[in-house]
């Protein structure tokens, strides 16, 4: 399988993302995939320091079941499990057939910039 990377990025005109990203799609070599936040507030309500460390924890790892998850990071499981929908949700974290969970990105780049209105 290829490595896969992803960019996250801060841009509140989300139409010139979206453009962007088809364009990049069309490109016959990989470009990496773009998960775009329209706001800081948005970036940080939707990624927390805990989920932040699933991420990490799966990231570069097998599939690994919830359960097994939440033990690496000593967390509760209900918990985990909402906070894995969440990352599932915006593509971070994909569920497997084993009805466990895995971090298809060798390397995520956070791509900020902020500046005075």
């Amino acid at each position: 399988m290829n490595k896969r990377y992803l960019t996250i990025t801060l841009r509140p005109d989300w139409k010139s993302a979206l453009r962007d990203a088809a364009k990049a799609s069309t490109q016959p070599v990989y470009q990496g995939e773009v998960l775009n936040f329209e706001s800081p507030a948005q970036f940080f309500g939707q990624l927390t320091e805990k989920r932040w460390e699933l991420v990490r924890m799966a990231q570069g790892k097998t599939p690994m079941a919830i359960r097994e998850l939440a033990r690496l990071v000593g967390r509760d499981v209900r918990r985990v499990h909402e906070d894995v929908g969440v990352l599932a949700q915006l593509g971070l974290l994909e569920r497997t057939e084993e009805a466990g969970v895995v971090c298809p990105y060798e390397s995520v780049h956070i791509d900020m910039h902020l500046q005075a209105a």
